[in-house]
């Protein structure tokens, strides 16, 4: 991993830990991101070949959110991926994609989280996700350094459903 890239995610990571610190946990039961988001392909961006399709379905969980993606990836296969919003400031599991497999998120306002993926302890991503104030669009923007289809730079655009 090139110094400067490591430098940056590590900046970012920090910088989302500290102003998660003055978070509420209370966040996540008044949450924007509940419900149904599909991916809007023309509005995204990404490094590599876009996906089929994507649709992310958040669910409260307690005092935390369970999200779970269905993709359709560009060679036509299929998987689905469990996060689980847990805003504590420590990684938890992710299941269902080979990239990462824990995340940390941490919230910053109302519409706003920060998070941090990691592989083996090691981290790999970074990005925000902010709710439009209408909240009917999501926008998740990411920087991933691994191999496969979550690695460079990318801008999702959700749509609630």
């Amino acid at each position: 991993m090139k110094r400067r890239t490591t430098f940056m995610l590590t900046g970012m990571m920090v910088l989302g830990l500290a102003v998660g610190g003055i978070a509420q946990l209370s966040f996540a039961q008044s949450s924007p991101l509940i419900g149904t988001w599909k991916l809007n392909l023309d509005k995204s961006r990404f490094s590599g070949p876009p996906p089929r399709s994507r649709t992310a379905t958040f669910a409260q969980d307690g005092q935390n959110i369970r999200n779970t993606v269905e993709a359709i990836d560009a060679q036509g296969n299929s998987a689905t991926v469990v996060l689980l919003h847990i805003y504590d400031g420590r990684p938890h599991p992710t299941v269902g994609v080979s990239d990462f497999d824990a995340t940390t998120y941490t919230r910053v306002d109302a519409n706003t989280e920060i998070f941090a993926r990691f592989k083996d302890g090691n981290l790999v991503m970074v990005g925000t996700t902010v709710v439009s104030p209408d909240g009917r669009t999501e926008t998740i923007t990411s920087t991933g350094t691994g191999s496969g289809p979550f690695s460079g730079s990318y801008i999702l655009v959700y749509e609630k459903q």
